[in-house]
């Protein structure tokens, strides 16, 4: 493997961890084991810390790759908590506000899913990483500010109920890039006559990639201590995509 000239790794983000800890974790292996310093590491597409499954990861030149693999349609298992908000639209918030739920039946939940099919448009969290006046949003959210931010339109291929009751319901969710699950968990529970808001959150596919093929950050720290590296070649100009394994 050579992680200079660049690779793609394929992990699955534990819970708690932010995107940003994954690549911390990476580079500091990859430095480690090459006894370099400066080696580019880089993610395509943030996870929410409170979110698990598919990150890739890029190193050294793969880092141009960026842009194309996060712009690949991505899979999600979402729990979403009926009869009730948070200022975040998950957990990472406290209830702010609760809501019946006795009206809510398996048949209008499948009533209700297919009108967010299709291209929609979403206002994204105020606890995002959207940036308003050249600030994160969550930034200003943090300080009880009042945080405006525009639609971004988005496009939903899929919308399956896994589970139901009239407290949770369970979707399985294929989408583009930039949707975000806790603003759909938001709108689909005012279209359901309630408050909702993200419990549990696992993004299973990104592109061709699941997340069975993808290794914890633990297990691709032992690959990277093992496995033998190969160091850049001038007249090696070929990127290898790795899909690794222990």
């Amino acid at each position: 493997m050579n992680y200079l000239e660049g690779e793609i790794l394929f992990l699955d983000k534990p819970y708690g961890w932010t995107s940003f800890d994954v690549v911390k974790r990476i580079r500091g292996e990859l430095s480690r084991k090459l006894k370099c310093k400066k080696i580019k590491v880089g993610h395509a597409g943030t996870l929410d810390p409170l979110a698990t499954g598919v990150m890739i990861v890029c190193t050294g030149k793969a880092t141009k790759q960026i842009d194309n693999l996060q712009a690949g349609v991505k899979e999600y298992v979402a729990t979403i908590a009926l009869g009730a908000t948070t200022p975040s639209f998950d957990l990472e918030t406290e209830i702010d506000a609760n809501y019946p739920t006795e009206h809510i039946t398996m048949q209008l939940v499948e009533q209700t899913l297919p009108q967010f099919l299709g291209t929609i448009s979403q206002i994204p969290p105020a606890y995002s990483a959207c940036k308003v006046n050249g600030e994160r949003a969550y930034q200003i959210a943090r300080r009880g500010d009042q945080v405006n931010i525009k639609p971004k339109t988005l496009v939903i291929d899929t919308i399956e109920l896994l589970k139901y009751s009239q407290q949770e319901i369970t979707l399985r969710i294929v989408c583009s890039k930039g949707t975000y699950i806790r603003a759909l968990a938001r709108d689909i529970g005012i279209a359901l006559g309630t408050g909702a808001h993200l419990t549990a959150l696992r993004r299973t596919r990104v592109g061709q990639i699941t997340d069975k093929e993808c290794l914890s950050p633990s297990e691709m720290a032992t690959l990277i201590k093992e496995k033998p590296v190969e160091m850049p070649q001038a007249d090696n100009n070929q990127m290898q995509k790795t899909k690794p394994s222990i």
